[in-house]
């Protein structure tokens, strides 16, 4: 059956704080000779600096670069330029939305959930937070929106490390992995990363969440196989990464797992209902399902209050037929979620 997503264009959301090299990185993709045709959506386009020498013709909001990319401001509904974008000649290989440094990326990315036109032609492929090794320290504590931003990141790219020592950049790694142990993590300088680490990485595909996303769920495995039948899984915090000392008081991140079957006719209404009454504290949810008597992977993913799941495709022959869960929240009502949890495995 051919995947119908891979028609959709891929939309990676681009957030970082202030200062903290995504107009490098935007710089870059606008002007690399990387042979792709990229659309990239600025906030306004005065403040992040693009260079004006890559510009060739302008329409009122949408400009043409010099390497075939087109870069667009959105002074108002990101919907109409989506739409603007979709209907354009020559589709382009990837899209690209940058959001302020001050904004959460949620509203963002919950458009993709929404509007249904632009859910027909585009597919939210990751949340990619650009951070300043040297600063965000600073911005945790003073600046809930780079907490914000680093708890909903799919990759983060922590840029200006050569302005660092080691053990402060090993010591803002670990304020990282307390947040979200889950996202990939690049250390660069100058925004050296490479394109196809931070775009088209199809982390918001539900057909491949565990595929690119190996350490999804996985850390800490080995040191507690003895209690796995229970469904139990510790949390970040005893996981043996030499990070045991950081602890983020407000944010938190849960994984459950368990290898027993879950009984659906219990799962689904629990989820729906811990999402409706909790979803505001719940910046990112996902999961890998195995029901009773179910044939079929489900997946799902959420935003705050949106889910999507489907199920995906057959348990292979000799895979593990266990149930694994994320969430990444502040404030998250950890042992609410995990009884509840418990209460739809089957006996």
């Amino acid at each position: 059956m051919p995947e119908p997503t891979s028609q959709k264009i891929p939309v990676t959301v681009l957030t970082g704080y202030l200062g903290a090299g995504k107009t490098t990185l935007l710089n870059r993709i606008l002007s690399e000779n990387h042979g792709k045709k990229y659309a990239v959506i600025v906030n306004e386009f005065g403040e992040i600096g693009i260079d004006n020498d890559l510009i060739i013709g302008a329409d009122e909001e949408i400009f043409e670069m010099n390497n075939g990319c087109v870069c667009c401001t959105v002074r108002g509904d990101l919907v109409r330029i989506l739409e603007g974008l979709m209907r354009r000649k020559g589709r382009f290989d990837a899209i690209i939305v940058e959001t302020t440094g001050l904004a959460d990326p949620a509203p963002v990315a919950q458009t993709f959930f929404v509007d249904e036109d632009v859910q027909k032609n585009a597919r939210l492929d990751a949340v990619v937070t650009v951070a300043d090794a040297k600063w965000l320290s600073d911005r945790l504590k003073d600046a809930p929106e780079a907490k914000n931003q680093i708890a909903f990141a799919d990759v983060i790219v922590l840029n200006k490390t050569d302005l660092v020592s080691k053990p402060e950049l090993t010591e803002v790694e670990g304020r990282i992995r307390a947040i979200n142990p889950y996202a990939k993590l690049h250390s660069t300088e100058r925004c050296q990363v490479a394109l196809s680490d931070v775009l088209e990485r199809g982390a918001f595909d539900l057909d491949r969440i565990l595929e690119i996303e190996p350490e999804f769920l996985e850390a800490g495995d080995d040191h507690d196989d003895h209690d796995h039948d229970h469904g139990h899984h510790h949390d970040h915090h005893d996981h043996d990464h030499g990070l045991k000392h950081y602890h983020d008081e407000d944010m938190q991140s849960l994984s459950l797992r368990t290898s027993k079957p879950l009984d659906a006719a219990k799962f689904m209404p629990w989820l729906q209902d811990l999402i409706a009454t909790e979803g505001q504290k719940i910046l990112r949810s996902k999961g890998i399902l195995a029901f009773n008597g179910d044939d079929d992977r489900y997946v799902f993913q959420g935003v705050h209050m949106m889910l999507e799941g489907d199920h995906q495709r057959k348990w292979k022959e000799g895979e593990p037929r266990e149930s694994r869960l994320v969430f990444i929240g502040r404030e998250l009502p950890e042992q609410t979620i995990r009884d509840g949890f418990e209460n739809c495995i089957t006996s």
